[in-house]
């Protein structure tokens, strides 16, 4: 969930911002920090006139074209971060594993030039880079033929920052006044690590993230270990269903970290002590609500669930991090459950483009809406009637939910409501049997994979067994308000 929580619109807007695609200083650097500086080629490296051919710089995104890169498939990231808040110093060394996909002669990863890279090696041999803008440009010492395994092993260094999203959020790695609230939809993760930064090239991950011993880092997946030594704690995460790189986090802070077992499942939870008292009962909170959702989409699609909470009031959103949602403040019901729901539709089964992102938030605002209906604090009728009761000359319906514009536009209030009434809409069309059916077959299909608006059409259409082109452009496509 990226949409601005209404709890800190107030707060959030007030807060000073860098410009628009910009990123900011960091405390004690000048405007801008190490942005600027480009990188020579490793001493002794071969220029670029190798077989093959260079990777694209893009996945071709409609709404973010350079996000991303051509030419390689990214298989695992192990990433080694050491990192001191009160300096806002972070010393990584990031080791992705990945397969060419064509003859490559040279390959970019993400990566923002606020970060100083040290070295860069391709199998163990240096290679040469430069840093171009959000491009690392790598230059391996041979061309990788198509279908070869490689590994990349990046070192770098510097005080990361965030990135202004085109709707004027922050994004990646934001700083706290005791850590980090480390939240990637939709190009953070380009501001703390180097990757191939596209939803469609998903991986998995191992975190070594090494912090004072006063604070916590917590990240995706299960946590395998804890190691002090000389005043400072190594925290070991193990994320082993493939991830897109935006759902990421290493978070850190004084959070009180419990990791219990309730309900069938391995609940990690860190909260802000600030937010303790208000946060009591938060990881037994889960248990429930995805048991209930269990029963509606199949089963848990991870080995771990739980959240994080850390007191930020001005990042004024919560998001959906892999097994661990990231919250602002302690989360409401509705909140608790959307984010949940996203573990199904947005983490395991994640989009292909970036317009088609009402496939994870309309899918959890509708189970929002199942939950809210489940504990009786509001009819689902309900919840359909309020959204629908926008009046027809409403902005509201000039936005379609399966491509709302543009970036700028990517977490409009249409995308959520009105992408939750297609679900509706489409649920009283085809009977509860089938509609469930539909929900059920999507998340087994395509888990830990990615699809498209085009596919769920298909999906609905092949179990119903009826043709839904006229309800699907109605609701999804087309401006306007929907008749009943």
């Amino acid at each position: 969930m990226k949409r601005l929580l209404a709890l800190t619109t107030a707060a959030f807007t007030a807060l000073p911002l860098a410009p628009a695609a910009a990123l900011d200083a960091a405390p004690g650097t000048g405007a801008g920090g190490t942005h600027g500086t480009v990188l020579d080629a490793a001493p002794g490296a071969p220029g670029a006139a190798l077989d093959g051919a260079p990777g694209a710089p893009g996945a071709g995104d409609p709404y973010f074209p350079d996000q991303g890169n051509g030419g390689y498939d990214a298989g695992h990231y192990d990433l080694a971060l050491d990192y001191t808040p009160s300096s806002n110093q972070l010393d990584g060394v990031a080791t992705i594993t990945a397969r060419a996909t064509q003859a490559l002669s040279r390959f970019d990863l993400d990566l923002v030039r606020t970060l100083t890279v040290r070295s860069v090696t391709v199998d163990g041999a240096p290679a040469g880079f430069t840093q171009d803008g959000s491009e690392l440009v790598v230059t391996p010492a041979a061309a990788l033929p198509s279908g070869q395994g490689f590994t990349v092993v990046v070192r770098y260094d510097g005080k990361p920052t965030y990135v202004l999203d085109p709707d004027g959020s922050r994004d990646g790695w934001i700083r706290t006044n005791d850590g980090v609230f480390n939240a990637n939809e939709p190009q953070g993760a380009m501001t703390w690590y180097p990757g191939n930064h596209h939803m469609t090239d998903k991986a998995t991950y191992r975190f070594s993230v090494t912090v004072p011993d006063d604070r916590a880092a917590v990240a995706n997946g299960d946590l395998v270990s804890s190691t002090s030594r000389g005043g400072r704690t190594t925290y070991v995460w193990d994320a082993r269903q493939p991830m897109a790189s935006y759902l990421a986090t290493v978070s850190i802070g004084k959070f009180q970290l419990t990791d219990t077992k309730i309900g069938g499942y391995r609940v990690i939870t860190a909260v802000d002590p600030k937010l303790a008292g208000k946060a009591g009962g938060f990881a037994a909170r889960h248990a429930p609500v995805l048991s209930y959702f269990s029963s509606l989409f199949g089963p848990y699609p991870f080995s771990s669930t739980g959240g994080i909470v850390d007191h930020e009031p001005n990042v004024g959103y919560a998001l959906e991090t892999q097994t661990r949602p990231i919250y602002p403040v302690v989360p409401s019901e509705s909140l608790l459950a959307h984010e949940l729901a996203h573990q199904w539709f947005g983490d395991s089964v994640t989009p292909t483009r970036w317009q088609d992102i009402w496939l994870n938030e309309g899918f959890a605002n509708y189970a929002e809406w199942l939950w809210l209906d489940k504990t009786g604090s509001k009819t689902l009728q309900s919840s359909f009637d309020a959204a629908y009761s926008k009046p027809a000359d409403d902005p509201f319906w000039q936005t379609p939910p399966a491509d709302p514009g543009g970036p700028a536009d990517l977490f409009h209030d249409a995308v959520y409501d009105r992408g939750a009434m297609t679900l509706h809409a489409l649920r009283r069309a085809v009977g509860d049997s089938a509609f469930f059916t539909i929900l059920r077959t999507w998340a087994t299909e395509h888990q830990y994979g990615n699809a498209d608006t085009p596919a769920f059409v298909a999906l609905a259409e092949r179990v119903s067994g009826r043709s839904l082109t006229a309800l699907f452009d109605a609701w999804l496509h087309k401006p306007g308000k929907p008749a009943l």
